[in-house]
């Protein structure tokens, strides 16, 4: 079958794509390879969504997709190949089957990078987090700790002090690598101690995070933990489509806040494009922006 437009990827951006789409009547087809929602399912708890005091990730994803559906929006549970465009007319490749459209948005996001520890998913939203921005709260006078030591990995351990009774730092590398208004600001905070040389080796706790054991030198040691940030980077999942649109130095998917492409119908939204923040109302802003874009060059 061939859409107006078709939205490559689940998340909260996608699924606001698809959302302004079909509000302008147009056909969509919304492809997602693992779960529709997107990462934001992982979180139990969330708090900076306007207009919810309180709503878990899963039940927010889950009212999205509900009200995707409800306007028509087609969904299939299928994983992009890879983009071809003949006379104007994008195909997308999938795993389930070639199909076509006017216009396409990228939306596949950025997925962070983890421990790859035995049990770590599983712990993904019970003690595990990826956010600071996000999580810290839910650490208040409680410990916690920080696996990393870029700027990303500091900004994380420095907002975490400011309410959290202890911030571990854990390092693998035998100095700090963040920039140093970041590492000053890091050692001018008495809550925060900074392990160097040391690899989280295994993650403690059935259900729930209850600590981290740690390889120094060869010697391993327990700490016993409430919450434990990565923060090692982030692994866009734009490889594919770089035939279409242009990636920066990182693997982002380079566009301003227009979301257009180098490529005429090809658009980007959400965490996959290259941004200062990463927050689901970004994302869901992305998926807007990007829909208007693709309603407006379907109309052409």
């Amino acid at each position: 079958m061939n859409y107006d437009i078709i939205i490559i990827g689940a998340g909260p951006a996608g699924l606001t794509a698809a959302l302004y789409a079909r509000r302008a009547g147009k056909t969509v087809l919304l492809l997602e390879k693992a779960a529709f929602g997107g990462q934001i399912t992982f979180s139990p708890k969330v708090e900076n969504i306007p207009g919810a005091q309180e709503i878990s990730g899963n039940d927010f994803a889950a009212a999205l997709v509900d009200q995707v559906i409800a306007l028509g929006a087609d969904l299939e549970p299928a994983e992009a190949l890879g983009i071809d465009i003949s006379d104007g007319v994008k195909t997308v490749r999938t795993d389930s089957g070639d199909y076509t459209a006017k216009a396409v948005i990228i939306a596949s996001g950025a997925r962070h990078r983890t421990l790859g520890l035995p049990g770590e998913d599983d712990l993904i939203g019970h003690g595990v987090s990826f956010c600071a921005v996000c999580d810290g709260a839910f650490y208040k006078d409680r410990v916690v700790g920080v696996v990393g030591g870029g700027n990303s990995a500091l900004q994380e351990a420095i907002l975490l002090s400011e309410t959290s009774k202890k911030v571990y730092i854990i390092q693998n590398l035998d100095f700090l690598t963040g920039e140093e208004a970041l590492k000053e600001q890091v050692s001018e905070r008495q809550n925060i101690e900074i392990i160097t040389g040391s690899t989280v080796a295994r993650l403690l706790g059935d259900g729930e995070l209850r600590g981290i054991a740690i390889e120094t030198g060869g010697t391993e040691r327990k700490i016993a933990l409430d919450g434990l940030f990565v923060a090692i980077g982030l692994l866009p999942q734009n490889g594919i489509f770089e035939n279409v649109i242009d990636l920066d130095a990182g693997g982002y998917a380079d566009s301003g806040e227009d979301c257009g492409t180098r490529t005429e119908g090809i658009f980007v939204a959400g965490d996959c494009r290259r941004k200062a923040v990463r927050q689901v109302t970004t994302a869901c802003s992305d998926g807007a922006a990007a829909a208007i874009a693709a309603c407006r060059y379907c109309d052409k």
